[in-house]
């Protein structure tokens, strides 16, 4: 697998120059003056030409996007309009917040909906197939600030079992954010359950009517040693998919949850900048983003070639 992880290295890195293209060219056309936003309303017009100065925002645009992401490169990712703080350092502090969300989702949600699918597939088209698909569907299309709230009001609320709010302190571990975590944690988890549940059930059945499963069958292997050995490698191909695009959306696009509990993640932060028109901290956050999807999806690659010798000898 080394040429084939070399070319799926070039090509994040490609998707990355691409991405920081986007991202450096819409933050340009957003509408407003930046230095009158930072300065307000009744600044003059020549603290706002000295600001704009400062900032470089007379310069080039392709001089604005070699200084930023030769900056960005290097470890420096610039200063907040707003505050006036180093950007790494919150931007750092959020993702962490996000990843301690999106881990607890995960060991939650990905094992419960692989069990369930497997289920779902064994039981075809009987009762517990149809219960597994009908409610797992059900949460996924339900909105997640209905379930949030239901989850606040009965678990929270009315049986006192945890925080209603998840603001946590910014220097807290994971086991101090702990009770913090799990109600947005299940939140989550009802609308990711749905598709883990649906593409391991479909890919179960295909693969429980592949020839080499009913000879694994007629060789007396036991159902367990069948589905275990020769079932499950190839069926979660395609849940190995849906998972890795899944850690991305989980670091950045949790904005609902996270307003509806309070929960300061990245996706809160990335809201917060566009809401100031604070540049650096859009385009911060949103890099970060992209190089958490990427990173996860060559992380399913080499689980795929994990899972299936045909793509680790290179076929």
């Amino acid at each position: 697998m080394g040429p084939y992880l070399i070319r799926r290295f070039g090509f994040i890195l490609l998707t990355l120059f691409l991405a920081s293209l986007i991202i450096f060219s819409i933050t340009q056309f957003l509408p407003g003056d930046i230095a009158q936003v930072i300065l307000g309303q009744f600044a003059t017009e020549a603290a706002i030409a000295n600001l704009r100065e400062e900032l470089g925002l007379n310069d080039p645009l392709h001089m604005q996007y070699l200084n930023w992401a030769g900056n960005f490169i290097r470890g420096d990712w610039g200063d907040s309009l707003v505050s006036r703080t180093p950007v790494r350092p919150i931007v750092t502090q959020r993702l962490v917040n996000s990843a301690m969300l999106a881990g607890l989702a995960l060991l939650i949600y990905v094992p419960l909906g692989i069990i369930l699918g497997v289920i779902a597939a064994l039981k075809r088209d009987k009762l517990p197939d149809q219960l597994i698909t009908g409610v797992s569907m059900a949460f996924v299309g339900l909105p997640e600030f209905v379930s949030g709230l239901l989850l606040i009001s009965f678990l929270a609320i009315g049986l006192g079992w945890f925080p209603a709010n998840s603001s946590i302190d910014p220097d807290s571990t994971f086991l101090e954010s702990l009770p913090y975590l799990i109600l947005p944690a299940i939140t989550v988890s009802l609308t990711g359950l749905g598709y883990i549940a649906r593409m391991t059930r479909s890919g179960t059945i295909d693969v429980l009517r592949a020839d080499y499963v009913r000879a694994a069958e007629l060789k007396g292997l036991s159902g367990r040693s069948v589905l275990i050995r020769h079932v499950l490698r190839n069926s979660l191909l395609p849940t190995v998919t849906v998972v890795a695009m899944g850690i991305g959306w989980l670091l950045g696009g949790l904005i609902v949850t996270e307003a509806v509990y309070g929960y300061p993640g990245l996706g809160r932060l990335l809201v917060y900048g566009i809401q100031r028109q604070d540049l650096p901290i859009i385009q911060a956050g949103s890099m970060i983003v992209v190089a958490v999807y990427s990173l996860s999806n060559l992380a399913a690659d080499i689980l795929y070639g994990l899972l299936n010798p045909r793509i680790r000898v290179g076929k």
